[in-house]
């Protein structure tokens, strides 16, 4: 789950951002400029097994493109033996810095000895983003969040891209120099976006994302999203509706839905109190009925696949 802090954000561009080469990020996609482009993302897949059987299905036979996989979590490997089985599908790293659940919890993979500020008292991850600034520090940070990757790319694992749980690595400055660098470093993609009005309100007193920040991350070629969405204090019944809205509102440009996933059980029932949200999500992007009016609303899907080969293009592998 994103936290509200910093990913919860409903952004409709008025225009769309011009990029490097003087071409939107469509356009580099080799779409029209006004094509209307959506990756629907499934986060936290490896957190637990209904997780990982409803992600694997709704990207097989369903309408999500994409989705990113949660390395610490007790689930992780399962969803790493089918990447391994399946090396074209979509996948990144939902890289983790938060246990957030009451009764399920994780802990560092760096070793709590090397990371001591990104654990509690009980030796698990904090269960929200404050804490991790509170405590911990960009050096903690740029430890796990290697050992992530390292462990995901040693068990197998081709990431298309890197993002945040809970936006924690988008928190303060320190820590997304952070991840830039190892986006760099391991020459993978890093969900970034835009600066708007709306990005502007959203990241409240995170000032770093400012214009020139921005222009940093377009000379170094990372494809920056041109808006981003995730259902937040809507509810339940009324999900599909918010999804269509959405949908039918999409500007132009290189849109994100970010959407939670799960098989209903009797697992995610105890580890997640949203889990009547994350089942319904799986039942709505399964659905044939919301297929067919992504199709009418003359919406595309693209994954994070086709960022990741346009990042391929545009720098050299290390």
């Amino acid at each position: 789950m994103i936290t509200r802090l910093i990913l919860i954000l409903f952004l409709v561009c008025a225009g769309m951002t011009k990029i490097s080469e003087g071409q939107t990020l469509a356009e580099r996609l080799r779409y029209t400029a006004d094509a209307k482009l959506l990756i629907i993302h499934g986060d936290d897949i490896g957190m637990c097994h209904s997780a990982n059987v409803a992600a694997i299905d709704a990207l097989e036979k369903g309408i999500v493109t994409s989705g990113s996989v949660m390395v610490p979590c007790p689930w992780f490997m399962e969803i790493a033996a089918y990447a391994r089985e399946h090396p074209d599908i979509d996948l990144g790293l939902h890289l983790t810095h938060t246990a957030e659940w009451k009764h399920y919890r994780w802990g560092p993979l760096a070793g709590r000895s090397v990371t001591p500020g990104l654990v509690d008292e009980r030796g698990y991850m904090h269960p929200d983003v404050f804490s991790v600034v509170r405590s911990s520090n960009a050096r903690e940070i740029e430890a796990e969040t290697r050992a992530q990757i390292e462990f995901a790319l040693k068990h197998g694992m081709k990431p298309t891209h890197l993002d945040s749980h809970m936006g924690t690595l988008y928190a303060i400055r320190e820590f997304a120099d952070v991840a830039i660098k190892l986006a760099e470093e391991y020459d993978i993609p890093l969900m970034l976006f835009h600066l708007t009005p709306h990005i502007r309100q959203m990241l409240d007193s995170r000032d770093f994302y400012t214009p020139a920040f921005v222009e940093s991350l377009e000379t170094r070629d990372f494809p920056l999203l041109d808006a981003l969405y995730q259902i937040h204090n809507t509810p339940v019944e009324k999900s599909e509706e918010f999804y269509r809205n959405v949908i039918r509102n999409l500007q132009p440009g290189v849109s994100e839905l970010i959407i939670h996933l799960a098989d209903a059980s009797k697992e995610i029932e105890a580890i997640s109190s949203s889990h009547r949200q994350r089942v319904e999500d799986y039942r709505i992007f399964t659905s044939p009925e919301m297929r067919e009016f992504i199709r009418e609303q003359g919406v595309q899907l693209i994954g994070w696949k086709d960022l990741y080969q346009l990042w391929k293009e545009r720098k050299p592998i290390k």
